[in-house]
């Protein structure tokens, strides 16, 4: 891959890391005893002052957001890692098949920080 290319995946992962922290910050917030982990914000929850209904409303929007900041927690050190291997040189490799095996240009074009080539896709 020559270094336009890279720059130009470089640039594309850089803009999906900023939106996907700027989603991720509207459900989670940094865990201060771990930077690289991200905990979703409880919602305000007083069992004695809320009726049941809306007890078990914000039970339910709490596990909804624990599942979206699961999901966008993983997006993002995919993302992350994804950068780190461009400025390690090591950007484009399939993760199971190594140097041997190039990740496709339609691959990496559809989702920038895919980890493996198309034969190696479920593994």
């Amino acid at each position: 891959m020559n270094n336009e290319e890279l720059q130009y995946y470089k640039e594309r992962l850089e803009a999906e890391l900023k939106e996907t922290e700027s989603h991720l910050k509207t459900v989670a917030r940094r865990n201060p005893d771990n930077p690289d982990d991200w905990q979703p914000i409880p919602e305000d929850m007083n069992p004695g002052t809320a009726d049941k209904n809306e007890f078990a409303d914000s039970i339910e929007d709490f596990e909804e957001n624990s599942a979206i900041t699961k999901r966008l927690e993983i997006r993002y050190n995919n993302i992350r890692e994804a950068l780190e291997k461009i400025d390690s040189g090591n950007y484009g490799y399939c993760e199971v098949g190594g140097e041997k095996h190039l990740i496709e240009k339609e691959k990496l074009e559809a989702n920038p920080s895919t980890k493996t080539c198309i034969e190696h896709k479920d593994l």
